[in-house]
């Protein structure tokens, strides 16, 4: 199983903290967005923006990496700081 988490304002508009995939499911993070985009019309277009950062293993990662069994992969909204 892949461990799906969603941070800051992403958590919120998906009303959801965390969910499970099976690994058998995505090779990369890309495909997890995809299958992530296929829900509903909500997740598509959250799934949608480009700015959205991920990470695997608490690793920044671009959509290429890819995922195994017992990886934890992240989103979230891009941060600012000031």
């Amino acid at each position: 199983m892949i461990k799906i988490v969603f941070f800051a304002a992403l958590r919120e508009q998906l009303d959801c903290a965390e969910l499970s995939l099976a690994a058998d499911d995505a090779k990369t993070v890309d495909d997890i967005k995809q299958l992530l985009s296929d829900k509903n019309e909500q997740w598509q277009q959250t799934f949608s923006n480009t700015s959205l950062l991920s990470a695997v293993n608490h690793d920044m990662v671009d959509g290429s990496h890819l995922v195994k069994s017992g990886d934890e992969v992240a989103f979230f909204p891009p941060v600012t700081g000031g």
